[in-house]
């Protein structure tokens, strides 16, 4: 595996900024709501469990939670990803440069889920999720899809082996890079891993879009309403993934009694 020095990567910063592209399930907005009687209550019990949770870091306590909740810790990662290693370790902000991309990451990370749980149904609804947007500068980035990184962007983008990222995030940060950009290795556009929250040129998303994934046999199909948008994603979409080209997609109960 190539290894990039720290001293090497320094010479490779340069500005990134623009807007990036998160998505995140929608039931943080309403989750809570059944369990109490007035809006008064569930202020509350948002403030309760919030205070129950990994502190969020001095240097992100001015920015909205979709911002800075990445960046807590205080309990170990469970699993490591494709810039973080697993345990107790510095937080990543994940998102895409188009929301087109961020969905087919969702998309992806749900029919993961049911890779790994091949006895779980399709669910019968559609799920809903928020995308938000929300601007980022830097003058410590690394654009990883420059010829400079050639050598290593078959590692790096490996669909299910972390370890190139994860050395190479370790000596990113020790150069100071405070981004790192990087072709998705999942669907077309880049992706970005914003590594500390300084990175955060605005302190709240400052764009929504609602999005419904429906997962079944065939695949997913993602809508938003507004903007006006349709995506879907068939059985050959992910299938660079060996763990979502081995699933089962036939989930009926006949099927599961063969």
């Amino acid at each position: 595996m190539a290894t990039w020095t720290p001293a090497a990567l320094s010479s490779e910063l340069r500005r990134l900024a623009g807007q990036c592209w998160r998505v995140v399930e929608a039931q943080h907005i309403v989750s809570t709501m059944t369990l109490v009687d007035t809006l008064a209550e569930q202020q509350l019990l948002e403030q309760l469990l919030d205070e129950s949770k990994p502190p969020v870091p001095p240097e992100c306590r001015h920015l909205h939670y979709l911002l800075s909740t990445p960046f807590r810790y205080g309990a170990p990662y469970p699993s490591g990803s494709r810039f973080r290693r697993a345990g107790l370790t510095l937080g990543v902000f994940y998102a895409s440069q188009q929301v087109t991309t961020a969905v087919a990451e969702m998309a992806f990370r749900r029919l993961l889920f049911f890779a790994e749980s091949p006895d779980t149904p399709w669910p019968a609804n559609a799920s809903e999720y928020t995308a938000f947007a929300v601007k980022f500068r830097t003058s410590h980035g690394l654009d990883l899809g420059r010829a400079a990184f050639d050598k290593t962007a078959r590692e790096l983008s490996h669909p299910t082996d972390y370890a190139a990222g994860h050395s190479l995030a370790d000596a990113a940060r020790t150069a100071g890079a405070q981004v790192l950009r990087y072709p998705s290795a999942r669907a077309d556009g880049n992706n970005l891993a914003l590594l500390t929250c300084a990175a955060f040129a605005s302190c709240e998303p400052n764009e929504r879009q609602v999005w419904r994934l429906h997962i079944s046999s065939v695949g997913v199909r993602a809508i938003c309403a507004f903007p006006e948008q349709r995506l879907a994603f068939g059985h050959a979409a992910f299938a660079g993934d060996p763990r979502v080209a081995a699933m089962r997609w036939d989930r009926s109960p006949r099927s599961a009694t063969r």
